[in-house]
Formats: structure tokens, sequence, C-alpha cells
């Protein structure tokens, strides 16, 4: 349930007993939590994207949308939201898509070390012949148009053989050098995602990544289910 006695900040970080829903100060438009993005004011008086939802103090909240972020800054829509003088940096919506990616990396890397990631190209086909259905299939964004073609065609196939295996999303968010990273090897194209906590996690902070980078296409929600 929204609270409605301040409709431009929460009153501190999420909690279980916090609202799912909450109103974009850009555009007045109340929407669920996970397609938005809490900003908060930090000790140096700066404000800075609170990705995970768990910064302490008042946030103000921003549909997920790069446009949305640049247009609150253009406009000092911190400064009046938070009702007091704030430092925004112009860099605020490159800063946030970093956060972003930065998020997506921690969690998939907290699925790799949970055993919930196979990598390389032959153990993710074998993943994807097996009878346990993947999460996800992981391409860089950055691959070779081929492998991908063969990985999905495998994915393909198996979605019309299992009508719940066509339910398997493909993740294109992240660049070889980001998976390299997060997952603590050289050349890392593609992966596959078991199921798991951590997996669940992984994807939904790569959906958000998806979304801020492509929320004004009108095709965000279908982009993010099932490109992220």
């Amino acid at each position: 349930m929204l609270a409605m006695a301040d409709p431009d900040l929460d009153h501190g970080p999420r909690t279980e007993k916090s609202a799912t829903m909450r109103m974009c100060a850009v555009s007045r438009e109340v929407r669920p939590i996970d397609e938005l993005i809490r900003f908060v004011v930090a000790p140096t008086g700066e404000v800075i994207a609170d990705v995970k939802r768990k910064l302490p103090g008042r946030g103000l909240w921003l549909s997920a949308s790069r446009r949305t972020v640049a247009e609150a800054v253009r406009r000092h829509q911190f400064s009046r939201g938070f009702k007091r003088d704030v430092r925004v940096a112009a860099t605020l919506p490159d800063d946030t898509e970093a956060l972003l990616v930065r998020s997506s990396l921690e969690a998939l890397a907290m699925a790799a070390k949970a055993g919930q990631v196979v990598s390389g190209f032959g153990k993710v086909e074998d993943a994807l012949s097996q009878r346990e259905r993947p999460l996800s299939l992981i391409h860089a964004s950055d691959a070779a148009p081929d492998g991908v073609r063969k990985l999905d065609a495998i994915l393909r196939q198996r979605g019309r053989k299992d009508e719940d295996s066509a339910k398997i999303s493909v993740v294109t968010a992240l660049t070889s050098a980001e998976l390299d990273l997060a997952l603590g090897r050289s050349n890392v194209i593609h992966a596959a995602l078991l199921a798991g906590p951590a997996s669940k996690t992984f994807l939904s902070r790569c959906q958000l990544l998806v979304r801020y980078r492509m929320a004004d296409d009108d095709k965000t929600a279908d982009a993010a289910r099932n490109s992220s």
C-alpha cells in the first residue's frame, strides 16, 4: 500500500513491511518498486542511487529509466523532493547504470559461489541438455553470433519438447569482460544459471538493469523479462 503522507519520500530503507508501490517523483506515476530506483542523500550531501534499497535515510523514487534520471537532474527534482540543498552530479544517469551493473555482477558472483552457474560452451550445452531445467541462458553482449545461434537453437529445441523449458530466459546484458570479473575466470562468453535463491537475485537485478537501459522504448517489461 502506498503511503501518501509524503508521496515523494519514503521514511527509510525497505523492510518487509515497506510499501510495494511508490510514486515516481518525475512522472508522478505509481509503480511497483521493482520498476523503480530509490535515491538517497549520502553523508557528503551527494545524491546516490540505492539500487539494493538498503541505505539509511529517507529515499526518493524514480522510474528505472536513464531518461527519467536525467530529467530529474535537469529539473532539480532532488532538491525539491528532499526539501534541502543537495549535490547532484551531472553524471548521475551514468553513475546509476554503473551501480546497476556492479549490483548484477555481485549477484552473479554469489550465484557462482553457491554452485548455481556453469560456464563454457560445452558445459552450457550439457546443462541445456539435462533433465533439470536451468533458470537462464547467459550470453556475453559481445559474443560471436555463431555460438549464440547454436545454444539458442538447443534451447528452442528443448522448448518444443518441454513447455516449462520454453520459459528459460536469455540474459545478454553483460559483456564478456564483466562476466570474467563476476565469475573469476577469463574469456567467459556463455554461461547457464541453475536454480537457487542467488540465481533469482541475479535475474531480478539484471531485469532492473535492462529496464533502466530500455525503459524509453515502450517495450521495457517484455524486454526485461525475456532479454535480460
